[in-house]
């Protein structure tokens, strides 16, 4: 019953007017961002996360986790009017979805991908209501070392689940580290790494690095790119499936929520594996195999519903383990930072209505994107004609206030020129910048169990093995370093991130 209790107290907080108003802005930036190729949620999160400073935590979070999963949802518009996906977990859509939008069946498509997504949503919501008090719960026997193993087998697994080649995802978690660990020594007051410069006394600041590394790289490749898309000029008539499409969407859609709740808790993984996998999945076990890749409601269905499941679960090791899941959540764990708000098991008791207050919200933000998203399909093929470079300029300047505003420093605008420097070169060198973002909120963590771990062993290391739980950790991580080094596992593994 005390699930029960503290879901209407999560009810009771985000049924606020302040907060559903916050959470009905997130869900509609989001459906934009999703929408409009070439920006992405961790960019968004990271250009908006300033403006959050004078919310509450819970109202920033709900804002902020809203234009996660509405970016999640919304990229399917995109993806089936377009071909072009509005964000990286709809590339998948674009295969069936836009077959489907050229045979007149684009309300259908859009329809599925909504209730699809609807449903995954709310699957989700009780997974996380249910699942995380649990996890917290054990989190909460964990000490130390227990911890500093925890985040090193989240960060291999992120490797691991990182799409690009498993040297250049190390090498980013390594420079991920360091940055983490650039500043003041908090035990002996020592400055480490700064370079001589007093504006890195206090560390490399989070903001500028997440808006460096995603959001002003993101826009420079998207001005690269000739804009050669082009909106499908027929009305849609009918935004409803049919029952044939019906029948044949919602088994799919079953298949996809279970394997998107499952995949979102993963590291590294989220709506871009857990979609691929839930289509190849389909592919393999349906009866119309010829049918995918040419409209197959199933290859809509499944991948939307994976999508939006793991956007959500994906916040359950946040707040329950203090881990970030993926690139975007460890832009929300910085936004949880600034704001006071540790990740980890101690949010469910130190903050419930933060805590059950953002996982309600999830279940309004779900309703309001349909609401949101179907009755704007208008709207959003209007949006779609327009060309985006026009829109650039004004994002930069945004980012470079959004910066300043901070601290009011100028120092702040030089991070921000250093990071997009170095994100942009990542990019065309084809570095993954999430791991990087990932070690650098786990990093400082890290190191402080460690710490304290050989402080209570007098610096004994069998400190990590000595105890059951971290001994399994360790092993763990062992087995994946293992299963990684192995030529066939690293094939599947580019296979199945490629969507093969």
């Amino acid at each position: 019953m005390d699930v029960f209790s503290n879901f209407l107290l999560g009810l009771s907080v985000a049924a606020t007017p302040e907060n559903l108003m916050f959470c009905f802005l997130g869900a509609l930036v989001g459906s934009l961002i999703g929408v409009l190729p070439g920006i992405g949620p961790v960019a968004t999160l990271s250009i908006l996360m300033p403006i959050t400073l004078s919310l509450s935590p819970t109202a920033a979070l709900i804002m902020l986790a809203g234009i996660y999963y509405g970016a999640a949802y919304g990229g399917s518009t995109a993806a089936i009017l377009v071909n072009m996906p509005g964000e990286s977990s709809s590339v998948v859509t674009c295969i069936d979805g836009h077959q489907m939008a050229r045979q007149g069946r684009a309300g259908s498509a859009l329809a599925i991908a909504a209730l699809g997504s609807l449903f995954a949503g709310t699957v989700a919501t009780l997974v996380m209501a249910f699942a995380a008090p649990s996890l917290a719960s054990a989190a909460l026997a964990f000490g130390a070392s227990e911890y500093a193993a925890l985040m090193v087998l989240g960060l291999i697994v992120a490797m691991a689940l990182t799409e690009g080649s498993i040297p250049k995802s190390i090498a980013m978690v390594l420079v991920g580290l360091m940055l983490g660990f650039v500043g003041s020594d908090v035990e002996t007051g020592s400055t480490r790494m700064t370079l001589g410069l007093v504006g890195l006394l206090d560390g490399v600041d989070f903001v500028p690095l997440a808006m460096g590394l995603f959001a002003i790289p993101e826009i420079i490749a998207a001005i690269e790119k000739p804009e050669t898309h082009s909106v499908l000029s027929e009305p849609i008539r009918r935004l409803w499936p049919t029952k044939e499409d019906f029948s044949r969407a919602w088994p799919a859609s079953l298949r996809g929520t279970a394997l998107g709740s499952v995949l979102g808790v993963l590291p590294g993984g989220g709506g871009i594996l857990a979609s691929f996998l839930s289509y190849s999945i389909e592919k393999r076990i349906s009866r119309r195999r010829e049918e995918f890749g040419h409209g197959a409601v199933e290859g809509v269905a499944a991948p939307e519903s994976a999508n939006n499941a793991a956007a959500q679960t994906s916040f359950i090791p946040l707040l329950t383990l203090g881990i970030p899941s993926n690139g975007v959540v460890a832009v929300l764990a910085g936004a949880m930072l600034i704001h006071g708000v540790n990740p980890g098991p101690l949010v469910m008791t130190s903050h419930p209505d933060l805590f059950w207050g953002l996982i309600a919200s999830m279940w309004f933000g779900n309703l309001m994107l349909v609401v949101i998203n179907l009755p704007l399909i208008r709207l959003w093929v209007a949006l779609l004609k327009l060309p985006y470079r026009l829109l650039y300029p004004s994002i930069i300047i945004f980012c470079c206030i959004g910066v300043y505003t901070l601290a009011n420093s100028t120092f702040d605008i030089m991070q921000l020129a250093v990071f997009s420097a170095v994100g942009y070169l990542l990019r065309k060198l084809k570095f993954p910048p999430a791991p990087l973002l990932l070690a650098f909120i786990l990093g400082p963590m890290l190191e402080e169990n460690v710490r304290r771990a050989l402080q209570l062993s007098s610096g004994d290391f069998l400190v990590f093995i000595n105890r059951p739980i971290s001994l399994t950790i360790v092993l763990l991580c062992v087995g994946c370093v293992v299963l990684l080094a192995l030529p066939s596992i690293g094939r599947r593994r580019s296979g199945a991130l490629a969507g093969d």
